[in-house]
């Protein structure tokens, strides 16, 4: 998709009634963005975009309250881990070790495991907002902001600037995860074995989930109390995004509207 077909399908989107709900996903060298039906990496040197379609879990798994964090969780990875996928096969083993990381944990002293939760976050967190991801994060966070507030096409020519800011963003579900994963370990009722980190991991991700979907929705002053954590540790994942990086992400949110409304 050229300039003029990407700027025909921005313009069509901003005076559009109704749009898909967007994602997204920032890495060194693009930015994935993601509708429930299609994603699409943009890349930032200007390659061809990888795009596909989004695994979707079986309709009795979105009506369990606990399975659907689980299931949103592991979708949320298809454009990363999916045929086609923006990572590449190092990239892979190391988003498969964080996701192991509960098992290994299980190993640590109990009176360390918070400090190594805490540790493998933080570190998660600094792998993944490397190099120029950043600023691509920013850019995400801006278009998507654009189609929601239908100013894609003003965005493109840097005539708008959406907040670079965003209400869902992964960073907010991980600032809760720590409190909450914290707050399991110490009034966990279930008697103690040497699989119970691995069983609070998983309980802190399904209730982490839970909660950060659920201020999503409500955005009452309680839930942007709950997400207040996460808004402000944006300030350290997010850096203001230059116009041409603010179109890598505009991009790819062309490729999937444009899939969602033909398919």
């Amino acid at each position: 998709m050229d300039d003029a077909a990407v700027l025909e399908v921005l313009a069509r989107a901003d005076s559009s009634p109704s749009l898909p709900r967007l994602g997204g996903m920032a890495r060194p060298d693009g930015v994935a963005i993601v509708t429930e039906r299609f994603w699409c990496f943009s890349r930032l040197d200007g390659g061809v975009p990888a795009s596909g379609r989004m695994p979707r879990p079986p309709a009795v798994v979105d009506r369990l309250p606990l399975a659907r964090g689980l299931a949103k969780l592991a979708v949320s990875l298809a454009p990363l881990l999916g045929h086609r996928g923006a990572a590449g096969r190092g990239e892979r083993l190391v988003l498969l070790a964080a996701l192991l990381a509960p098992l290994p944990i299980a190993l640590v002293p109990a009176a360390l495991r918070a400090e190594a939760l805490v540790g493998v976050i933080v570190a998660l967190l600094a792998w993944m907002l490397r190099g120029a991801t950043l600023r691509l994060h920013g850019a995400e966070h801006r278009a998507i902001a654009a189609a929601e507030t239908r100013r894609l096409f003003d965005t493109w020519h840097g005539r708008a600037r959406p907040s670079r800011f965003s209400l869902r963003c992964g960073t907010n579900f991980a600032a809760l995860l720590v409190p909450v994963s914290l707050l399991l370990e110490r009034v966990w009722f279930v008697p103690s074995s040497t699989l119970t980190p691995l069983f609070v991991s998983l309980a802190a991700l399904t209730v982490t989930m839970e909660i950060w979907l659920a201020a999503q929705r409500w955005l009452s002053p309680v839930g942007r109390i709950v997400l207040l954590p996460g808004l402000v540790l944006q300030r350290l994942t997010t850096r203001e995004p230059s116009l041409e990086e603010t179109r890598v992400a505009l991009r790819a949110v062309a490729v999937v509207l444009a899939a969602d409304r033909v398919a």
